[in-house]
């Protein structure tokens, strides 16, 4: 039997239980991973002393040729990355596997990706991924008794878990810092409210927000994401009067993540220059100062927003930077995961349905908690649903060809229940 060929590009956070998933998967089948990344140590260090694995360097804009020795590719690049790996992987005829969300360029390789024989797995990890598949198993099961869904509310959200909260904002960077800051920045909120469309612009995001309580679990509020709009007509809800997706953050965070944004600290449009050894605050007082801060807000955003130090002395290692960089140092700082710390991913959805003359709500949560080990509840939710695509597509479980995302009970069923092997499973509530 030939040998499999899989290349994971990325070996950061999110990579580390889709890494050990594969390999763990080597063991019973013919297959032998490669990782790359540029930090080349970090890649041996997730890899170990694995023999079904090796690091590999080579860089993918000069040479995507080299994708055509593999079989299956993964990549957990940066999504503005993807596009580049995708033309390689059509070109050659192979599968490519992502946790992030399509794009236009991307579903434009649909036609040549089919006549290649070439997958293009999309949104495989967690929001997008998860939501999408646990939602339409829910959503598939009420249309099957006759239901007529009429509001369908989904937030998700990567946190901390409470054993672990021990700042004001009840948060701590598990993921990407840069996507935290610039969260919602990616064009104006769409979504469907009371059959209303509504537009929220990015300076008004945080001020609409939507209490959830969570029993056992603690107080939630989700702000709409994106264009839920585009995902109403994927999920066939032509009926639904209300339709949103969002983020969740703890009950608080999102006032006082408002303020910010009104100061200007989460702008990435302008570069600051000569940063570099200059004290912190005097940077910061170029956008407010303290007098100012405390005539401006409210005082639970103040407790908040001090707990920062915005205004120390600390020196910047930057030689230029945009506001935005400038707020990511600071909460990379302060918001630091400890080594004993745990992460939390919360995934609420909430589906309001007819049969007949009767209106019932579907509640259901996935909630689930990193491990001290450093195995993150983030680094799972995301990693293993596209480890598990992987075993799925090169154990011909799944053939597909096009551009795809995990909305079909082909996809996602499997890949469903494999998750509540590993314990990753929605209860209903």
């Amino acid at each position: 039997m030939d040998r499999k060929k899989i290349l994971i590009i990325g070996a950061g956070r999110s990579a580390t239980s889709l890494i050990q998933y594969l390999l763990l998967a080597c063991k019973s089948n013919p297959w032998f991973i490669s990782i790359l990344d540029k930090n080349m140590e970090l890649a041996k260090q997730k890899l170990g002393n694995n023999l079904h694995g090796e690091v590999v360097n080579f860089d993918i804009n000069a040479e995507a040729d080299k994708i055509k020795k593999y079989d299956l590719v993964i990549s957990m690049l940066p999504p503005q990355h993807h596009i580049t790996v995708a033309q390689a992987c059509v070109q050659n005829g192979k599968t490519l596997l992502t946790a992030s969300y399509s794009s236009p360029q991307i579903q434009a390789l649909h036609q040549v990706a089919i006549e290649k024989k070439s997958l293009i797995l999309m949104e495989c990890g967690l929001d997008p991924g998860i939501d999408h598949m646990s939602a339409l198993q829910m959503i598939d099961e009420i249309k099957s008794k006759g239901g007529k869904i009429k509001s369908f509310k989904s937030y998700c959200g990567g946190l901390v878990a409470p054993e672990s909260d021990t700042n004001k904002w009840g948060y701590k960077i598990s993921w990407n810092p840069r996507n935290v800051v610039l969260a919602g920045q990616g064009g104006v909120s769409k979504y469907l409210e009371n059959n209303k469309l509504k537009y929220l612009n990015y300076n008004r995001l945080f001020t609409k927000t939507d209490t959830i309580s969570i029993p056992a679990i603690g107080s939630f509020e989700g702000y709409p994401n994106r264009d839920s709009l585009g995902f109403k007509d994927l999920y066939q809800l032509t009926d639904c009067e209300t339709f949103v997706r969002g983020t969740l953050r703890k009950a608080g965070f999102c006032e006082a993540w408002h303020a910010l944004v009104l100061i200007g600290l989460t702008d990435d449009s302008f570069y600051i220059e000569n940063c570099k050894n200059y004290p912190q605050k005097e940077i910061i007082e170029r956008f407010i100062t303290e007098a100012e801060l405390k005539n401006k807000f409210s005082k639970s955003v103040l407790e908040k927003i001090n707990e920062l130090d915005l205004f120390s002395d600390t020196l910047l290692p930057f030689e230029r930077a945009t506001p935005a960089m400038i707020l990511q140092f600071i909460i990379e700082n302060k918001w630091k995961m400890a080594d004993n710390d745990q992460d939390m991913v919360v995934l609420y959805h909430e589906i309001g349905y007819e049969i007949g003359k009767d209106f019932f709500t579907k509640k259901a949560i996935l909630c689930l908690k990193g491990e001290t080990n450093g195995e993150t509840a983030m680094s799972k939710t995301v990693g293993l649903p596209l480890g598990i695509a992987a075993k799925l597509i090169l154990t011909n479980k799944i053939n597909l060809t096009g551009v795809h995302l995990p909305i079909t009970k082909e996809i996602y069923e499997p890949i469903l229940a494999e998750l509540a092997k590993n314990k990753i499973k929605l209860k209903e509530i």
